[in-house]
C-alpha cells in the first residue's frame, strides 16, 4: 500500500477513535464552557450558550455524566464552568465532585446560564460567552466536538483557526474506499494500531458489561437477553452493544471510545465484532484487523453525511460491524461489498431524534440488520443496481446513501427539531 495512504488511514483512526465521557454533545458544551472560564481567567457571573439545532436535539433528552442525574444544555455548560477540566477535552467532567454538582444545581436554579438557538448554521456549532464585571470571554466550537475555532477576551480575538483542521496533521477522508480499507487492514503493522484499537476494546467492553449488570434506561440490552437465546452470538452481539448505550444515555460515568464523534456509534461498530471474535476464538491480531475494517467502513459512510444530521449513525456503525465480522470469517471483497449494500439499503434513513434511551433500540436494530445483510451476501443475495438507492458499484451506493442522509434529510432534521422544541 502507498505509504502516504497508509499514514492517512492510520491518522484517521488515531484522530477519530478517542475516549469520551458520556454523550458527546453535552460533553462538547461542557468542554466549551471549561474553555471559556479558562479564557476569562476567573469564575464568571453569568454565561450564555448558543447552539445549532442538532446540538440541542442531542442534549435535550440525555443525562449529563457525573451530574447526579441532571439533564439539559444549562446543566452541561454550568457543570463545565464549575468543575470541568478543559485539558481533558471529551473527558472534561471526569473530576467533577459532589460539591461541583450542588453548585451547578444552585447556579442553574438562579438563572446563571441562558440558552439560545443558532439558526441557519451548520449542524455542530456551540458559542459560549462568559461575563464577570466588565470583562468577558467567548469560545466557539464548530464542525467536530473538540474543534475550538475562536476564543475572544474582552471582545478581541486571541485565537482562531481553520475549522477544518483536525489536529496537527491533516487527514483526508475522501481517500477512504472499501478496497483500500481491506488492503490496509491486511497490511497494517499491529504495533501501529494496537494502542488505538486495544483502548477501544477495553473501554467499550467495560461500559457494556456495566449496562448489563445495572438497570439503566429502558434496559434494551437486558431485555434482549431475557427473551432470546443467550447462546446465539448474534443475540449476544446486539444485546451487549445496546446495553452500553443503555448505560451511557443514562449518565454512566464510564468513558466510551467514539466513532464519527459518537459514543453510540463507537459501541455499535466495535462490540459485535469483539463478541463474535471471542465466540470464534480469534486471536488478538485478527480482532484488531477486523476492528480496523469495521471502524473505517463506518467512517467512510459518515464522511458524506457529517457527524450530526437527521440520519441515525447507528445504521452506518451496524453495517461496519457486520463487515468486521465478515472479515473475521475471511469473506471476499464481493461479500463485504454486498453486506454494505444490503445493510444500508435496508435500514439507511432511520431518523436521529436526539440522544436518549431509544438509541439503544436503534443500535440493536442496526446490528440485527447488519448480520442479516451479511448472511444474504454470503449466499449471493445482494440488492441490484438501480433498485432504490443502490448504485452501479459499492462506492456509488455509499455516495447515494450519503447524499440522501446529508441533503435529502435536511427538511426532516428541521421538522424533528421543531417537534422536539414544541413548535
Amino acid at each position: 500500500m502507498d505509504r502516504g495512504l497508509y499514514e492517512n488511514y492510520l491518522q484517521i483512526l488515531s484522530s477519530e477513535l478517542i475516549p469520551a465521557l458520556g454523550c458527546t454533545e453535552p460533553i462538547a458544551i461542557a468542554y466549551a464552557a471549561a474553555k471559556v472560564r479558562e479564557a476569562l481567567g476567573k469564575m464568571p457571573e453569568s454565561i450564555t450558550v448558543d447552539c445549532s439545532g442538532n446540538i440541542i436535539k442531542n442534549v435535550k433528552g440525555v443525562t449529563v455524566p457525573n451530574s447526579g442525574g441532571l439533564k439539559g444544555i444549562d446543566v452541561a455548560a454550568v457543570l463545565g464552568v464549575v468543575g470541568g477540566a478543559a485539558d481533558k477535552k471529551l473527558e472534561v467532567l471526569n473530576s467533577v465532585t459532589k460539591e461541583d454538582i450542588e453548585k451547578t444545581k444552585e447556579l442553574v436554579a438562579h438563572g446563571f446560564c441562558k440558552c439560545g438557538l443558532i439558526e441557519g448554521k451548520e449542524n455542530l456549532d456551540i458559542i459560549i460567552k462568559a461575563v464577570a464585571g466588565d470583562e468577558s470571554a467567548l469560545v466557539e466550537i464548530r464542525t467536530f466536538h473538540t474543534n475550538v475555532v475562536r476564543i475572544e477576551k474582552n471582545g478581541e480575538v486571541v485565537f482562531s483557526k481553520d475549522d477544518e483542521a483536525q489536529g496537527e496533521k491533516k487527514i483526508d477522508k475522501s481517500k477512504l474506499n472499501v478496497k483500500d480499507i481491506l488492503v490496509f487492514a491486511d497490511e497494517v503493522a499491529i504495533e501501529d494500531i494496537e494502542p488505538i484499537i486495544k483502548r477501544q476494546i477495553d473501554t467499550n467492553r467495560a461500559i457494556c458489561d456495566e449496562g448489563l449488570k445495572e438497570e439503566f434506561g429502558a434496559q434494551v440490552g437486558r431485555t434482549i437477553l431475557k427473551y432470546n437465546d443467550v447462546n446465539d452470538v448474534r443475540v449476544k452481539a446486539k444485546a451487549m452493544a445496546a446495553a452500553g448505550s443503555d448505560a451511557r444515555m443514562s449518565g454512566c460515568a464510564l468513558p466510551v471510545v467514539i466513532n464519527s464523534g459518537s459514543g453510540n456509534q463507537g459501541l455499535t461498530v466495535s462490540i459485535p465484532v469483539i463478541v463474535y471474535a471471542e465466540e470464534k476464538g480469534c486471536s488478538a491480531e485478527e480482532l484488531y484487523r477486523a476492528l480496523v475494517v469495521s471502524n473505517l467502513i463506518s467512517l467512510h459512510q459518515k464522511r458524506y453525511i457529517g457527524d450530526l444530521s437527521a440520519y441515525c449513525g447507528a445504521t452506518s456503525a451496524g453495517c461496519g460491524a457486520a463487515c468486521g465480522i465478515a472479515y473475521l470469517d475471511h469473506s471476499s471483497y464481493e461479500v463485504i461489498c454486498g453486506t454494505i449494500i444490503n445493510s444500508i439499503c435496508t435500514i439507511g434513513g432511520m431518523v436521529c431524534d436526539g440522544a436518549k434511551s431509544s438509541c439503544a433500540g436503534k443500535i440493536a436494530s442496526s446490528v440485527e440488520t447488519g448480520m442479516m445483510a451479511y448472511a444474504m451476501a454470503k449466499d449471493g443475495h445482494i440488492y441490484g443496481s438501480g433498485e432504490g438507492l443502490v448504485g452501479d458499484d459499492i462506492e456509488g451506493t455509499i455516495s447515494n446513501i450519503g447524499r440522501m442522509g446529508k441533503d435529502g434529510m435536511k427538511s426532516t432534521d428541521v421538522e424533528i427539531l421543531n417537534i422536539m422544541l414544541g413548535n
